[in-house]
């Protein structure tokens, strides 16, 4: 029987195939759709994409989450969770399709409201499909639930959402896309973990899984309003096209976050979950003061948690602020590159965006280790405080911003930077003092970090003025002046230079990544395991 980190190894690194191969998809897909829609369609579906995912909290996605994080569970566990988790769904599709034309009216976009419509078909399904998901995740089946997902989004935006778009029905191309999505994901969850739909109200396990259901969606909420309250001011006291524009910077931005957490983070939470199960019985009472309503892992357990995390801490130190400044000084040309000049404004909200990755990595990071210490309550209570000091700040950036700014949303965005790196800063501080490891562990990790960002970008400068500078004796005149060959030459010179620089420092000296980056390279390597 394969060891639990043999089996977490192999869920990461099907996991980070399959997000390597969604997220190519999903670059391609936006690419197209949002060349074809422009920002003012575009700006419709993010504030339906915003209301979506908080409707999505209201659905009970907790119920599904506390299958993940309880040692053990049986049929009648997983009954109670789908029943309360449909329910709550159907609840939710109800009060978006009622809420649509008020909704609408409030941002000041009639084409919102036919949108939240497909947008109710989506939440609906996905809180169909929670249950089945949290089920293979818990089992560390990374592959076929990646498959699945990769699978279901091609489908949605590629199947219908393009075609629906070149048929001009704007926004709700893209609503119907994610309808499509969240229905085919239904589809296929209960075909590869089929489990008991029969509803099951009260059981041994209600009070736990509502308890936890409750607490997941408090953090939610808490998680939600930092993420998206920033778009709905815009939405709100701007425009749809300012949403748009503000909207396809984040999208980007999630691209590597997607890649950076959503492999490690679940394998990570699942790891914690069976190293629960092996140190607790299932009669065991929960802990006094827990706050998930589950025991603190065992202090053995939670030493062999924190080795792992500080690895990946390290690790993501290490490697991520030369790859978050490197994109961020590319991020002007790769707009104007893939999407055109409609979307030049986004540039350099995608460059502030792109340089919070280090401090949104931390942030998904830290958040298993609260989990499973039994402080799943500090991680919305310390963000709360941040989020009311910067609710009035994100609404005087907004219509300030627009008069002294000439409608630059880039203040906004600055806001948001800081408001995440404070986000992140508390949250891992917090996770070490419950692992009981000192700050001063991640520091050397830092300056590495530090040092290798600062080569890589005089690197990158280098490297886009030479490409600049020998374009006119290799190219014609004409396609040098042209802005889409101008951006795919600097985009070209200085990405390569970047990574000739890394390449060739780690070449050179590979311990300059520290020991934990270079284990975890080695253990996360695809040809170092077989999926």
């Amino acid at each position: 029987m394969a060891t639990l980190s043999a089996r977490a190894g192999q869920a990461l690194r099907w996991g980070t195939l399959t997000l390597l191969a969604r997220i190519g998809l999903q670059l391609v897909a936006q690419v197209l759709l949002a060349r074809l829609l422009g920002p003012d369609a575009y700006g419709v579906y993010a504030l339906g994409l915003a209301l979506l995912t908080f409707a999505g909290f209201l659905a009970g996605n907790g119920f599904a989450y506390g299958l993940l994080l309880r040692p053990q569970i049986d049929d009648d566990d997983i009954r109670l969770a789908f029943t309360w988790q449909v329910s709550a769904g159907l609840a939710c599709a109800a009060a978006m399709v009622v809420g649509a034309p008020a909704l609408a009216a409030f941002f000041r976009a009639p084409d919102l409201a036919p949108t939240l419509r497909w947008m109710a078909i989506a939440c609906l399904c996905s809180a169909c499909a929670g249950t089945a998901l949290a089920l293979m995740q818990r089992a560390l089946d990374q592959r076929r639930q990646g498959l699945l997902l990769l699978a279901a989004y091609a489908l949605g935006y590629l199947g219908v959402g393009l075609p629906l778009a070149l048929a001009g029905w704007q926004a709700q191309a893209l609503a119907a896309a994610c309808a499509t999505q969240a229905a085919a994901t239904l589809a296929l969850a209960l075909w590869l973990r089929p489990h008991p739909l029969r509803p099951l109200w009260r059981g041994p396990g209600r009070a736990q899984t509502l308890d936890t259901g409750g607490r997941v969606f408090i953090t939610n909420l808490v998680n939600w309003l930092a993420a998206n309250l920033d778009r709905l001011i815009i939405g709100r006291c701007l425009q749809a096209h300012a949403v748009g524009l503000y909207a396809l910077a984040w999208n980007l931005t999630q691209v590597p976050v997607t890649l950076l957490v959503g492999a490690a983070q679940p394998a990570l939470l699942a790891a914690g979950t069976q190293l629960r199960g092996r140190g607790t019985r299932a009669d065991t009472p929960p802990t006094a003061g827990a706050s998930t309503g589950l025991p603190p892992l065992p202090p053995q357990a939670l030493r062999r948690l924190a080795g792992a995390w500080e690895m990946a801490m390290a690790s993501a130190a290490t490697l991520l602020p030369a790859a978050a400044l490197c994109l961020a000084l590319l991020a002007p040309d790769l707009v104007d590159l893939l999407y055109g000049p409609a979307w030049q404004d986004s540039g350099a909200l995608l460059a502030v965006m792109l340089l919070c990755l280090p401090a949104w990595t931390a942030w998904a990071l830290a958040t298993p280790v609260l989990w499973h210490a039994g402080r799943s309550q500090m991680e919305a209570s310390l963000q709360l405080p941040l989020l009311a000091v910067m609710l009035p700040l994100w609404i005087v950036a907004a219509l300030f911003g627009e008069q002294v700014f000439g409608g630059s949303l880039l203040p906004v965005a600055l806001l948001s930077a800081l408001l995440l790196h404070a986000r992140a800063w508390r949250t891992v501080r917090a996770a070490l003092v419950c692992l009981g490891r000192p700050a001063a562990r991640l520091v050397p990790a830092i300056w590495r970090g530090v040092l290798l960002a600062g080569a890589c970008a005089l690197a990158l400068q280098a490297g886009r003025e030479l490409a600049q500078g020998v374009a006119p004796w290799l190219l014609p005149a004409a396609w040098v002046d042209a802005p889409a060959v101008f951006a795919a030459l600097r985009l070209f010179g200085g990405g390569a230079a970047a990574l000739a620089a890394a390449g060739g420092l780690l070449a050179w000296r590979p311990t300059l990544l520290g020991p934990q980056a270079l284990a975890l390279l080695r253990r996360t390597s695809v040809a170092g395991g077989r999926p």
